[in-house]
């Protein structure tokens, strides 16, 4: 592009951290491409994040379990704006039972959501990124590296997460591709059919989460923080 603006794709960034991050970018002077399941979802938040500057956002119907529809997203922003710099793999899904009540159904969803569907992200877009020398990040959780009572199906893909996140991050080096994973603590989200309130103050807040992404964007090329662990600073707000 003429003007140089880069550009951005975030999955499941209709709200939560997805859309926090959205913000944030947008405020930097990034347009962004943003994707739900739902088309209504994705074009209503596309719509009020270019109330902060017009034509900046672009809300886009896909499902991260299904590669094809991933790459028909990358294909709409290539074709809007010809270019792709920088992915957050953000879309994500929590169960929480006892291994005991925890159902298949719940399981495959938890793991076709937040670990394969990164990999189909990861897939959809390298090719972009390569040309552009882009960067790849995904939001793990520190439930990532700490288990839980409940959180078999959980642990397991956000533990698979960040260990596929590393592992891409050493294969996509050497072909210019920077890839970090961001794990955070307690967020004050929508997750888990939560209703984010004044209660959740002392948690991190998406546009948190927006700046560390700002922050690695404009880190020294030469410099890779791979792996990021960010908690509240005073737990439980005390």
């Amino acid at each position: 592009m003429a003007d140089n603006t880069k550009i951005a794709l975030i999955t499941g960034g209709s709200k939560g951290i997805g859309y926090g991050i959205a913000e944030v970018l947008i405020r930097d002077g990034i347009k962004v491409a943003i994707t739900s399941r739902s088309s209504v979802a994705a074009e209503l938040a596309a719509a009020k994040l270019n109330e902060i500057k017009p034509g900046y956002a672009l809300g886009i119907a896909a499902d991260v379990r299904d590669l094809a529809s991933q790459e028909q997203a990358v294909a709409t922003i290539l074709a809007k704006w010809h270019q792709l710099d920088y992915v957050i793999a953000n879309a994500g899904v929590g169960h929480f039972a006892s291994i005991q009540e925890l159902t298949p159904e719940q399981w495959h969803e938890t793991i076709d959501i937040n670990l394969t569907g990164v990999f189909y992200t990861a897939k959809a877009t390298l090719a972009s990124l390569k040309q552009t020398e882009g960067y790849f990040i995904s939001i793990a959780s520190l439930a990532g590296t700490n288990f839980f009572e409940k959180g078999a199906a959980y642990n397991a893909s956000k533990f698979g997460l960040v260990g596929f996140s590393q592992a891409i991050m050493l294969d996509l080096r050497s072909e210019g591709i920077k890839v970090t994973t961001i794990m955070p603590g307690s967020v004050a989200t929508y997750f888990n059919d939560h209703e984010p309130n004044e209660k959740d103050a002392w948690k991190i807040q998406p546009e948190d989460i927006g700046q560390i992404v700002a922050d690695l964007i404009h880190m020294p090329a030469r410099t890779l923080p791979s792996k990021i662990e960010v908690r509240p600073t005073r737990p439980g707000g005390k």
